[in-house]
């Protein structure tokens, strides 16, 4: 088959490499002129990195790539530990993977890498899909220069704001969550004393969290900073924040928050929305992937994860052969129940560190402590259904 792909981010690629590797021919249609070095940290946990291992990338994906010692919860003011349970080798030994942070540019440039080694000419970069045409013969992306690219199959990984959603199911009707999240990547020499934990940590405090994580084999500091603010901003991933109030929102918090966004280059600000469950994921010939289908709250750290999990599972439903708009029903009945499930734990984990009356903080994270410090196997265990799965194998 000839596959159109309208998004060159960390989904689309995936499925490129995943529909290459099963013989199709693929466009990656990508709107940005040049990959950039764009966006910030990402956590890529074993449920990824299966997939990732079965489309012979994980190896280049991991190379720059970090490996938290821990999983720590901290509270975000004093920095007095919650928990701490192992997480570099308990990956491996419970989950059959590994747990990686990364930063969004060094996967993009993995995944690229992987996508170019077998199909040169398979990414036009500055070809942004505004819409789409179909019959019963085929599939048309039609381009904001007017151009048109025809093929047997259009995947829509064009991301939260999806023109193609769009067409198929009308305006979406997003709502604001009442959080904000301020994002920054700090070199770690430029901390001095404060560097922060070489773990995936989360600091817990009044109406507001951070996570902080390393990158680039330790060398980046990553910050999330969440925030419940009442006034809704822009729903943008390049929308800059000012310094001075995100010193305020953090203000008396522990230095190792505080020295980052001290040295943050920029701190980027970010309102975060919710979206309802969409009626369907396909048209015809035409199929929704990633966050274009299911866009997560980043309270579940399985945005890009969810989405190269869809890229394998449709791959496989192709192979089998039969009708393509079958194949893309049979893709959508596996995934929308998982996803649907990530993200209503994302949002329940919402407000799981913003406790603000101390016997809610008592209530709450009294028992994380004594699981985290006699049975952190109960800890890892919250995750087993998540990270323990495998698309990969036979169903």
């Amino acid at each position: 088959m000839q596959i159109l792909i309208a998004g060159g981010g960390i989904g689309g690629l995936t499925a490129a490499l995943a529909f290459l590797k099963a013989g199709h021919s693929v466009t990656v249609l990508e709107q940005a002129p040049e990959i950039a070095e764009v966006g910030a940290g990402l956590q890529i946990s074993p449920n990824g990195m299966k997939v990732l291992d079965a489309l012979g990338a994980s190896a280049r994906v991991a190379r720059d790539a970090f490996r938290p010692r821990a999983q720590e919860l901290r509270l975000g003011r004093s920095g007095a530990r919650i928990f701490s349970i192992p997480l570099r080798e308990a990956s491996q030994a419970r989950w059959r993977g590994e747990y990686l942070h990364i930063h969004r540019a060094d996967l993009i440039e993995a995944l690229t890498g992987c996508v170019v080694d077998r199909a040169p000419d398979a990414i036009r970069l500055g070809a942004r899909v505004t819409g789409f045409e179909q019959s019963e013969a085929g599939v048309t992306a039609v381009l904001s220069s007017g151009e048109k690219v025809s093929g047997d199959l259009l995947v829509a990984a064009d991301g939260i704001h999806s023109a193609i959603r769009t067409q198929m199911l009308g305006p979406d009707k997003p709502r604001y969550t009442g959080n904000v999240a301020w994002r920054a990547v700090v070199p770690v020499n430029k901390l001095g004393d404060y560097p922060p934990p070489e773990t995936a940590c989360v600091w817990a405090g009044k109406r507001r969290h951070a996570v902080t994580y390393r990158l680039r084999r330790g060398s980046l500091a990553n910050f999330v900073g969440v925030v419940e603010c009442n006034d809704p901003g822009d729903e943008s991933w390049t929308a800059i924040g000012a310094r001075e109030q995100a010193l305020k929102d953090f203000k008396g918090w522990n230095p190792v928050v505080q020295r980052i966004i001290d040295e943050a280059p920029l701190l980027m600000r970010w309102s975060l929305y919710d979206r309802p469950e969409l009626p369907r994921w396909q048209e015809g010939r035409v199929v929704l992937l990633g966050d274009a289908c299911h866009p997560m709250l980043p309270f579940m750290a399985q945005g890009a994860v969810m989405a190269i999990e869809d890229a394998y599972v449709l791959s496989r439903e192709l192979a089998r052969g039969g009708q393509p708009e079958a194949a893309l029903q049979a893709y959508e009945a596996k995934r929308k129940p998982r996803t649907t499930r990530v993200q209503n734990v994302a949002r329940e984990n919402a407000q799981l560190f913003h406790r603000s009356n101390p016997l809610y903080q008592l209530g709450t994270y009294g028992p994380m402590w004594m699981a985290g410090k006699y049975l952190p196997s109960v800890v890892h265990g919250r995750h087993d259904w998540l990270y323990g799965l495998d698309v990969t194998e036979p169903d």
